[in-house]
């Protein structure tokens, strides 16, 4: 996909340091009027994580505002002991919650089609080439032929969601310490440049899920367009695996997308 890791960090400044002399005095002045308790120094430091979640919550609200949009998907996952690779062409509508996909590699031809609200609850799949024999055919979206090669259903596809799930996870570590968060400018992916927020843990405590977050973020237009999970290694001193990456290329979001989009009967599908 001609892309390029992080590789150069941004710095937050938080104004010049007090005196050696202002120091003295303002801790001599506190300790007079009232203890210092660990507590109270807890409260007066904040997480790593909350800049970063205020960010990522801004960028999340510019595709939330979005109808709809369509793109290239990349996906990479570890699915069971396979890793799975998919590149397909997504349209995405928000209200109803409306998701079309056209894969181009592998299963080239495949399509899926789910509508929120409609089909009793199931997405609609088609094979291409010989394989279309069968026709098409509706499943939950959480049936085990569905999940084969996913980690997450079909309701949870889309930018929307993935970022969702990246925010949701940060606030569920803001309770904890042992996270370092590191902030990349000029990361390149294929022609764009973007803004990185990496979440790292150093320790393999038992709280976190996954070592390492990326969320990338097209510089430009500051819409979420990559994210990447990293679990810890299986043995001490090796690298963190990605298990799952997500990239949206050629995001188009000027469409405007209608139910024929999200028909089974539009003559430009095959269900």
């Amino acid at each position: 996909m001609g892309t390029h890791g992080p590789d150069q960090e941004l710095s937050f400044t938080h104004g010049d340091p007090m005196s050696r002399l202002g120091i003295i005095a303002s801790l001599t002045l506190i300790a007079v009027l009232a203890p210092i308790t660990a507590a109270d120094e807890a409260e007066k430091q904040e997480h790593p994580l909350t800049p970063a979640i205020a960010y990522a919550k801004k960028c999340l609200a510019k595709v939330e505002a979005l109808p709809g949009y369509t793109a290239t998907f990349y996906k990479k996952e570890v699915v069971g002991r396979k890793t799975v690779n998919h590149q397909m062409r997504v349209k995405i509508r928000h209200e109803p919650f409306s998701v079309y996909l056209f894969f181009e590699k592998p299963h080239n031809g495949r399509e899926v089609l789910y509508v929120d609200g409609e089909n009793d609850g199931k997405l609609l799949a088609h094979e291409a080439g010989l394989l279309s024999i069968a026709g098409s055919v509706s499943l939950n979206p959480t049936d085990s032929t569905a999940m084969n090669e996913n980690r997450y259903p079909i309701t949870m596809s889309g930018i929307a969601n993935i970022v969702g799930e990246v925010i949701k996870t940060w606030e569920e570590e803001t309770r904890y310490q042992g996270t370092e968060v590191k902030y990349f400018k000029n990361a390149k992916l294929g022609d764009l440049t973007c803004r990185v927020i990496e979440s790292n843990h150093p320790k393999p405590y038992k709280q976190f899920k996954n070592q390492k977050v990326r969320l990338w973020i097209d510089a430009k237009t500051g819409f979420p367009v990559r994210v990447q999970t990293y679990a810890f290694p299986k043995k001490a001193g090796r690298e963190p695996a990605l298990v799952e990456d997500y990239t949206f290329k050629d995001l188009k979001t000027d469409v405007r997308l209608t139910d024929a989009d999200f028909d089974r009967n539009n003559k430009r599908y095959s269900f």
